[in-house]
């Protein structure tokens, strides 16, 4: 058995049509980029925003280490979700309380 028809961990690689190695070792990338292709590739099936993030952070290494550059940091914004009105919880079946009368 050849060592790309198996993988250990899981399949997420191994289901793909062109598995992240063999595009990284066919195009002669460097570990900074072969660790961007890797990490942007799996997210959707493995680890989501972090693989996102690792793959931002490894691209913030290139910049660094082969331009010289020093990048801005990278800011991802997530909205809040939307504020609850004051009130009875959804759900509730108890009455609303009345304001005291004073």
């Amino acid at each position: 058995m050849k060592a790309t028809d198996k993988q250990v961990g899981g399949s997420h690689y191994k289901d793909m049509p062109i598995q992240p190695v063999q595009y990284i070792h066919a195009n002669g990338l460097s570990f900074l980029e072969g660790n961007v292709v890797k990490y942007i590739t799996r997210h959707k099936s493995k680890n989501g925003r972090a693989d996102v993030e690792k793959a931002l952070h490894y691209c913030q290494l290139i910049l660094e280490l082969v331009y010289g550059e020093a990048p801005e940091p990278v800011v991802i914004t997530v909205p809040e979700p939307p504020k609850r009105k004051r009130g009875r919880p959804p759900g509730s079946k108890n009455k609303p309380r009345r304001k005291s009368a004073k």
